[in-house]
């Protein structure tokens, strides 16, 4: 049992028996707690269908399809991109495209597959000409994300980019000063790290990356040895 199924029968646990015991708010409120998709009772599929065909922003009078993300949902680690690209928004895929092909390397770089992991990004939709997201499009997208942050409750999320970075951590330091530090974030352990786009233009970086990721390695693998020696 992963600690979100822990967490997730703790709090059953806890309102079945203040239900039993007669507490009436809880006897009254009990079903529409879980109708809201509370954090940590929600699944990703119910986070996709709230999205429903979303039309809070002026991307989707562009885009072909909406990206969500994909991968395990009980994963460990979550990478956390920026936006869909020309590929993703023809496959309604993240991280397909040259710049999918080197996360994909990068993952298995530290023993893990794409299907170990998860993987989205802030925005949901491809910004014409692949241009920067902008706030209000990131203010729209931003409460689906972190409800796919609290439904997965990874033990790790990795930022690409700036945008992630900035948008959880809720500062706007450049990421190269924000690399490589652990930041706890609602019970997770996040690393920003620079995206692989960049990296295609500026291959030279691609060391730090790997520096980055050698950290989320050692970290998980360190929990491992917590929980075996338990």
């Amino acid at each position: 049992m992963n600690r979100r199924d822990e967490i997730g029968e703790g709090i059953l646990a806890h309102l079945e028996l203040m239900r039993d015991l007669g507490v009436r708010w809880v006897q009254k409120g009990m079903a529409a707690l879980f109708d809201r998709g509370t954090e940590g009772l929600e699944t990703l599929e119910q986070v996709r269908e709230a999205l429903g065909d979303c039309r809070r922003c002026r991307l989707a009078g562009t885009r072909k399809q909406i990206v969500f993300g994909s991968g395990n949902p009980r994963a460990d680690l979550m990478f956390v991109g920026e936006a869909p690209g020309a590929d993703e928004d023809e496959q309604g895929l993240p991280f397909v495209g040259r710049a999918g092909q080197l996360l994909t390397r990068i993952i298995a770089a530290i023993n893990l597959r794409r299907e170990d992991v998860y993987i989205c990004n802030i925005i949901k939709c491809r910004p014409p000409e692949n241009r920067n997201p902008q706030p209000d499009e990131i203010a729209a997208c931003g409460p689906f994300l972190e409800r796919q942050i609290a439904a997965l409750s990874p033990k790790v999320i990795c930022t690409l980019g700036k945008f992630g970075a900035q948008e959880l951590l809720g500062t706007k330091e450049a990421i190269s000063r924000l690399r490589g530090h652990f930041y706890d974030y609602r019970g997770a352990k996040l690393i920003a790290t620079f995206h692989p786009a960049y990296l295609l233009r500026n291959p030279a970086e691609k060391r730090k990356v790997w520096e980055d990721m050698q950290k989320i390695r050692d970290y998980l693998l360190s929990l491992k040895e917590d929980d075996r020696t338990r």
